[in-house]
């Protein structure tokens, strides 16, 4: 039972991440208010950590992790491992700095994240490729961190303009 219980977590954890990241800016955990700290716990909980544990696997268990994928192992591994512990650290150093900072992570990821959703799609149209690591989690929050942080970086943009006025 606990062994399930671990798996499902792993094998979905940035979704978990995302629901952690949304309680502690209910709670009102962090430094800063509103839009903000809702944006800086989406960077560094489903955007950053889930950027750290997924370069862990495609450079530490590239053959693990292609076979979540449905991908044969690849050396492309490595350079998309690389990708993600850029973009995953970026994202957790945003947690404590600028709107301006936070802004270029959200639209690293961003692009980044939606070039791997559009991958993915490709590959479930094209390949039939319906891997729990392709079609299922992955793919949603390529889709939803995104678009998330677009919209919480812009709430958080406007948060500042009125509170200057």
């Amino acid at each position: 039972m606990t062994g399930r219980a671990i798996r499902l977590i792993i094998t979905n954890l940035p979704a978990f991440l995302l629901l952690a990241a949304l309680l502690a800016a209910v709670l009102g955990f962090g430094r800063e208010r509103g839009a903000t700290r809702y944006l800086s716990w989406l960077l560094l909980l489903p955007i950053g950590v889930t950027g750290l544990w997924a370069a862990a696997f495609h450079l530490l268990a590239p053959a693990r992790s292609a076979a979540f994928i449905g991908w044969e192992t690849s050396p492309f591994q490595f350079e998309v491992g690389m990708a993600d512990l850029a973009i995953g650290a970026t994202a957790c150093l945003a947690f404590q700095r600028s709107l301006g900072f936070k802004a270029a992570a959200v639209i690293t990821a961003s692009v980044f994240l939606v070039g791997d959703a559009v991958g993915r799609a490709r590959q479930v149209l094209l390949a039939g490729n319906f891997a729990p690591g392709n079609a299922g989690v992955p793919f949603a929050m390529d889709i939803i961190g995104p678009l998330l942080g677009l919209i919480l970086l812009g709430f958080a943009a406007r948060q500042r303009i009125d509170g200057a006025r």
